[in-house]
């Protein structure tokens, strides 16, 4: 399927060089109220709609800047099937939401699919590559697509560099039992940022937000091996009947990697069921204030796909009714 940029959806004024500025100065001390929307398109193709508490068909990224979400986070595969979540797919997105003034983060999975921690699989145009080439790969298709971005005037405030890589990625060779060569993947998509948008801040995202020792594990074994990373991503879907503990141990770690390492945090996903949604509130005002509490060290928060329909693609941890209205769970930003 091919995309066409959604140009009509772009309203904000071009700033100097061109460049979309979602936040006109201020990236660097507004609290990310965010959500990752990257099924949106496929789910308007598919031909869902979104109301807004008037049962009012309303665009879904003025909806959530209606519920005061400021940044919105956009995965990035390399040879998608349809397309969704390719370059193209990516950009119509992104331009909806730099026209409501949203910044934006972009997350490299280094996948044709989804990367987590329980799969890491090679594009397959990378099936073959040696070990230099990958290297390669990474840097090259980190910036092309960043290029691609910004020559479309949009600016981006945080890249990350993979997806949920507790075990690493681009298995095997950049699997945590080679650590020296993962770092090494993480500081080619690190340089790549950085020659395209200088000032955006590279997040490196684990899954378990909870698990301090897992993340010192991580991140020791990263410094060590000379990786290079701006802010240290976290996910967080705690269960509906602990979330009070699961939330007391994300704070911890959090404020044990901003001391530890010298770097701010972000939540970079979080979700609970959508029936629960007054529960996922409560969790979610909760989460925020511990975020919050750590000052400019505590970078936002983001729900994962809140705008998914209930049970679209087997997902049930969005914050939309089946009516297409968002739930009482996002009044919490």
């Amino acid at each position: 399927m091919k995309f066409q940029p959604v140009t009509r959806y772009v309203k904000a004024v071009l700033l100097a060089g061109g460049v979309l500025s979602a936040a006109a100065g201020q990236a660097a001390i507004t609290f990310a109220n965010g959500s990752d929307v990257g099924w949106v398109t496929q789910e308007e193709a598919s031909g869902y709609k979104f109301y807004d508490h008037s049962a009012v068909q309303t665009d879904p990224f003025v909806l959530l800047k209606n519920q005061h979400i400021n940044a919105i986070r956009l995965r990035v595969w390399v040879n998608p099937a349809g397309g969704w979540n390719g370059a193209a797919d990516v950009l119509a997105k992104a331009q909806r939401a730099a026209a409501q003034g949203q910044r934006i983060m972009i997350d490299f999975h280094y996948s044709d699919s989804w990367a987590d921690p329980g799969k890491q699989n090679k594009p397959a145009a990378w099936a073959q590559d040696s070990l230099t080439q990958l290297y390669s790969d990474v840097y090259t298709h980190t910036q092309t697509t960043l290029n691609y971005l910004k020559s479309n005037g949009v600016m981006v405030d945080w890249v990350q560099v993979g997806n949920e890589i507790n075990g690493g990625m681009l298995w095997p060779e950049g699997s945590t039992t080679h650590f020296d060569q993962l770092a090494q993947m993480i500081n080619q998509g690190y340089d790549a940022t950085k020659s395209v948008y200088p000032n955006a801040q590279v997040v490196v995202h684990l899954a378990n937000g909870y698990k301090n020792a897992d993340f010192r594990w991580f991140f020791d074994n990263l410094r060590n091996n000379g990786g290079k990373w701006d802010v240290i991503g976290m996910s967080h879907y705690p269960p509906v009947n602990n979330w009070s503990s699961y939330n007391k141990q994300i704070a911890t770690n959090m404020s044990d990697m901003v001391a530890r390492y010298g770097k701010p945090v972000v939540v970079a996903e979080v979700g609970m069921d959508y029936s629960q949604a007054r529960t996922a509130n409560k969790m979610l005002s909760d989460l925020i204030s511990k975020t919050k509490a750590l000052g400019d060290n505590g970078q936002g928060v983001f729900y994962w796909e809140p705008e998914a329909y209930p049970g679209w693609q087997g997902y049930k941890l969005g914050a939309l009714g089946s009516n297409g209205q968002f739930t009482t769970a996002m009044d919490a930003f």
